[in-house]
Parts: structure tokens; sequence; C-alpha cells
């Protein structure tokens, strides 16, 4: 197997001895030559991508050799993607790992965000709703009305389009192929690569004080 790795979505974050990816419009802008780091500010963005930052949207495939990685790595990235981008992506992390490779993921827990909704209904909250809509980062609580605000709201991806819990998510898993499926956490892979790209901070909602909902998966050895 080789000593291949993959973030991708991975913001700012880098990984040492890691390829990182990420599908922001806004690092494409920013490495255009000259204009590019001036038009890049109309995102909002108040710091640059790291160097070692690659583009790819693994949507629509990175370029990376297929079978050729021992481990893929995407935190808070998933819940981004619409829901037939993310079996696209699914099948695209499963393809581009190597027989045995390993797969790990965060996505905001939705059960929990659902538990406390209910909680909050029915204790009468009158804003159960909105603190809802607020937890999952779903629908928009004001319509950008300037040219500005709309190209950031367009080229921003901070939306999430699709949301999982851990039943859902296990069976996308096994769906697109993957095997040894479970629940993980923090610092808890036998592979120890992923301490330089996992943050324990990723791993729970840092204001809600809600743990994420962390998954590994294995690329079947035959």
């Amino acid at each position: 197997m080789s000593d291949l790795y993959v973030q991708y979505g991975c913001g700012f974050s880098v990984g040492e001895g890691w390829l990182n990816f990420d599908s922001s419009p806004t690092l494409r802008i920013e490495r255009l030559p000259l204009a590019g780091p001036a038009l890049a500010r109309l995102s909002g963005n108040k710091q640059k991508f790291p160097a070692a930052v690659k583009y790819g949207d693994i949507c629509n495939g990175l370029p990376v050799a297929p079978g050729s990685a021992r481990g893929a790595y995407a935190s808070h990235v998933l819940e981004h993607l619409s829901y037939n981008d993310f079996r696209k992506a699914l099948k695209h992390t499963y393809d581009i790992l190597a027989p045995g490779g390993i797969f790990r993921l965060i996505v905001p827990d939705l059960q929990e965000r659902a538990r406390r909704y209910l909680d909050d209904a029915s204790n009468g909250s009158p804003d159960a709703n909105s603190h809802f809509m607020r937890r999952t980062h779903l629908g928009l609580e004001e319509r950008p009305e300037s040219l500005l605000g709309r190209v950031r709201l367009l080229i921003g991806g901070s939306q999430h389009l699709w949301m999982w819990d851990e039943p859902s998510m296990a069976h996308q898993l096994e769906t697109a192929g993957f095997v040894s499926i479970r629940r993980c956490g923090f610092g808890d892979s036998d592979d120890e690569m992923f301490s330089r790209v996992e943050n324990t901070d990723r791993f729970v909602d840092q204001t809600l004080k809600i743990t994420e909902l962390a998954m590994e998966a294995r690329k079947p050895t035959r």
C-alpha cells in the first residue's frame, strides 16, 4: 500500500504529509495572477489559503490515481453537498483508496440537534423551530440584497444542504462499498497519520456542546 493520504474540503487546515484539496471558488480566484487576491477579498475571507492547498472537487473526482491512497479525511465537508453530490463524493472517495484504506469523516449530528428541537418544542418554546434552523445552518434568516452580499452567499458555501445521523451515514457508506463501519472519536484511529489532520474542536460543536457525528470506514482488502 502507498503512503498517500488525501484530505478534501480542508479549508485553511493542512496536514503535513497529506495532499490537501479544497473546492472553494475563493481558492481559484486567489490563484489568479495579478487581480486574484483583491477579487478574493470580496468573498469575505480574511485569510488566504495556504500554499499547500490544491484546488480539487471531490464531487467531480480528485487528481489522484484510483486505488492509490492509504487514507482519506473529510471534516465538516459532506453536509455542504446536495444529496446526489454527497453520493458522488463517497464513490470518488472509495475509488481513490487502496484496498484496506481508511476513510474518516465528521459531519454535524442531525439526531442530537433534532433531540434538542423536540425538547424545546415539548417545553412550549415559541422559538424551537428557529433554534433548530440555526443549529443546523439550514435556511436563511435574511436574504442578502446587495450585489456583494449575493456574491458572498454564492461562493461562500457555508450553508448546509443535507444533514446526517449515524444510521443514515452508515447505510450510505455501506452502499458505497465500505466495510468495518463504526462511529469513531478523536484520536482513536490505528493510523497515526490522522493525528496530523484531526482537531478535537471539530469533533464537538463548541457553541452548542454537541458531540458531532464522526465515522470511520475501510475499503475492503479484496
